[in-house]
């Protein structure tokens, strides 16, 4: 059976395409003064292109869904909500809290600009695409983001199985509470990283910010450079490699730290490691 087209049209009536099903949309504007909500609410098998949402909650308990060169407003609040199976590319969002409690996301080539973006959400897949939020993907898992920059605070905390390749994070309190992370070759400057966190892997990354990896279990770092750390690795369990030199170290846990040189080795009368941590420095 041919799928449906419907092209050329404006809407701001209160769930316009409410329940569509096997349908293209091409150059839609949900936009008006009846300013109607949940343009597409309750559709399934359905294609957005070409398009502009400006008005809120678009796409809610939307399953196999596809955006292609649309835009969303600022105006176009929460456009993805409890929706399945959703591919993006080459688009751009505005609106606040995108993607809440959805899952099987892909998105390439897109920019976002959303407090809140992906909360709770499910195997997520995000590549080529530029990210600000100011607190995002938490309490997501299977998160797999390669290309991405993204600039924040309160980022990733209390995500499960996450992988970060090839990207740029710009955030304050990433990673804390966040269980099986592994972040390649990236660059992530930030305050307080990876508080509270447990197997958080970094591999080839530049690390830069005050009182990294407290608190942490399970952390490791393979050939990583640290650049204004200082006071970390407190009480944490830490295994890591770091070429050139660290800020300063206090109190750390357990484990072993091989780098050229520590500034400052800090240890006090609340030093909990009972000699199972080990410092290595090697010219």
């Amino acid at each position: 059976m041919p799928r449906k087209i419907i092209k050329n049209e404006i809407r701001d009536d209160e769930r316009a395409y409410y329940a569509s099903f096997d349908t293209d949309f091409e150059e839609i504007t949900i936009s008006g003064p009846a300013d109607g909500e949940s343009a597409w609410k309750e559709s399934k098998n359905i294609r957005v292109t070409n398009s502009n949402m400006c008005l809120r909650y678009p796409f809610w308990h939307v399953t196999n869904l596809r955006i292609e060169n649309c835009k969303f407003a600022d105006t176009c609040r929460a456009p993805f909500w409890y929706s399945k199976n959703i591919g993006m590319k080459e688009s751009e969002i505005k609106g606040v809290k995108s993607f809440r409690e959805c899952s099987d996301i892909k998105i390439n080539q897109c920019k976002i600009e959303s407090e809140e973006p992906f909360w709770r959400c499910a195997n997520i897949t995000i590549k080529n695409t530029i990210i600000s939020g100011f607190y995002g993907f938490f309490e997501s898992r299977n998160i797999r983001l390669n290309n991405i920059g993204f600039t924040g605070k309160y980022s990733f905390q209390y995500t499960d199985d996450v992988e970060i390749n090839d990207s740029t994070l710009d955030t304050k309190d990433a990673f804390w509470h966040s269980t099986n992370v592994t972040v390649r070759n990236c660059v992530v400057k930030g305050e307080y990283l990876g508080w509270y966190s447990k197997n958080l892997t970094l591999i080839n990354c530049k690390i830069t910010g005050t009182q990294p990896f407290c608190y942490a279990k399970g952390l490791k770092l393979i050939n990583c450079t640290m650049e204004g750390c200082d006071l970390a690795f407190e009480y944490s369990e830490v295994d890591a490699i770091i070429i050139g030199k660290i800020a300063s170290i206090k109190n750390p846990l357990k484990g072993k730290i091989v780098c050229e040189h520590c500034d400052e080795f800090i240890t006090n009368e609340n030093n909990r490691s009972n000699g199972d941590f080990e410092l290595v420095e090697v010219n």
